[in-house]
């Protein structure tokens, strides 16, 4: 009776890069698996900045994807102070195109075995001790699909989170970013601005993108009031101190979306799991999904497909997956703490404190040699311990950077 009970071993909604690349991992197990994909075709929309750092990259080897390789950055205090960081010859992260990136990551499952269906989307979930049943609404009409598994990778919107009542993420920053021409900037640079009146408690950014640049802003609700984003890049990008840099700009695209951020207490109930944006994974220090969302697929997967072949997918059974990411729930708490030490607890003033530190020539070294983008809690560390003008700075979120 084995197979012949189901339609599919796994049924995974949201054919992004998270969804592709897990159904990848799991086809290459031999496991039967189905994407669904709402959109009529896969990367769009164009749903984020389109980082992916060198780890990630390395899991898929999509070179040919990237725009433009990224090694330094140059950070502005709300004041005007820069801090230049970087080295030519060590790539930090990599400038993708969305749609080709997200194209060729599902492209690479449907190789391995994986089954496609494009403008579909699930109607209903019904799950039972045997099996899950879902109903989907196809170009083809209606239909019923059984399986062992359902996976939701469908995003910061999540059906799958909401339509199994999962909870919600610790933090939704909102953004906004568009895609610009004639941006004045430095190539394999990004920058990056601040201040509480172009991007309250966060920062704004400026990506080189191949011929284009990325120009977005993101922040919180409770930092922004009644501004909205799109006010915010107004006064970056139109009466800012750096609007120079942007007057030859002319938009060729906009993304406005929230990002989850905050992994949630339970990403997996019976027969059921969540991954990327939909588990509320991706950094809270720069909202990037693509890194952690791979990294968490990679550190389940062998106990995941032996489970699936055994069909022991009780809430039990899948309880390993939540202590694995407690891991990346303590760093991210960490990472959240360093973020609201360094940056959205900070007035203006303090912010200019901070840059001028930051400034030092033996603090850039230490970023040179320390940091990552992926991963700021070592650096933050380090400068905690080491730099006696950053405890001072720090002290209101120290504890909760050195000691949790």
């Amino acid at each position: 009776d084995g197979m012949n009970d189901y339609d599919y071993d796994v049924v995974i909604v949201g054919a992004g890069p998270i969804g592709g690349y897990l159904a990848n991992k799991l086809a290459k197990k031999n496991i039967s698996v189905l994407l669904l994909e709402e959109h009529a075709e896969l990367g769009r929309p164009f749903q984020c900045a389109g980082l992916v750092n060198p780890k990630a990259m390395e899991s898929v080897n999509l070179k040919n994807t990237v725009l433009t390789p990224i090694w330094g950055a140059r950070i502005y205090s709300p004041e005007g102070t820069l801090v230049e960081i970087g080295q030519k010859n060590i790539i930090r992260t990599w400038s993708v195109c969305r749609k080709l990136f997200d194209e060729a990551v599902v492209n690479q499952s449907l190789k391995s075995g994986a089954e496609l269906w494009l403008s579909s989307k699930p109607k209903n979930i019904e799950i039972t001790e045997q099996k899950v049943n879902i109903i989907i609404d196809t170009p083809k009409g209606i239909k019923n699909v059984t399986t062992k598994l359902v996976c939701g990778a469908d995003g910061a919107h999540s059906w799958v989170r909401r339509t199994l009542r999962f909870g919600r993420p610790k933090e939704t920053m909102i953004g906004m970013q568009i895609e610009v021409t004639g941006y004045n900037g430095t190539e394999g640079k990004l920058d990056m601005y601040t201040g509480s009146d172009i991007s309250p408690g966060f920062f704004a950014w400026a990506i080189p993108s191949g011929e284009t640049t990325r120009i977005g802003v993101w922040s919180q609700t409770k930092y922004i009031g009644e501004k909205s984003c799109e006010d915010l890049l107004n006064e970056l990008m139109i009466n800012g101190k750096w609007s120079y840099r942007f007057k030859e700009c002319k938009e060729v695209g906009r993304f406005v979306g929230s990002v989850p951020s905050g992994i949630l207490k339970k990403t997996t109930a019976r027969r059921a799991a969540l991954f990327g944006d939909a588990a509320g994974i991706c950094k809270p220090t720069t909202g990037g999904g693509i890194g952690p969302g791979f990294a968490h697929i990679d550190m389940i997967i062998d106990e995941l497909s032996a489970k699936i072949k055994d069909n022991n997918l009780e809430i039990k059974n899948l309880a390993f997956i939540e202590k694995k990411l407690d891991k990346m729930r303590k760093s991210q708490n960490r990472a959240r703490g360093l973020r609201n030490a360094f940056l959205s607890q900070s007035n203006d003033k303090e912010l200019e404190e901070i840059f001028k530190v930051w400034a030092k020539p033996e603090v850039i070294s230490m970023i040179n040699e320390v940091g990552e983008i992926e991963n700021p809690i070592p650096l933050g560390t380090k400068m905690l311990k080491e730099i006696p003008e950053f405890r001072k700075l720090a002290g209101k979120a120290i504890k909760s950077v050195l000691w949790s």
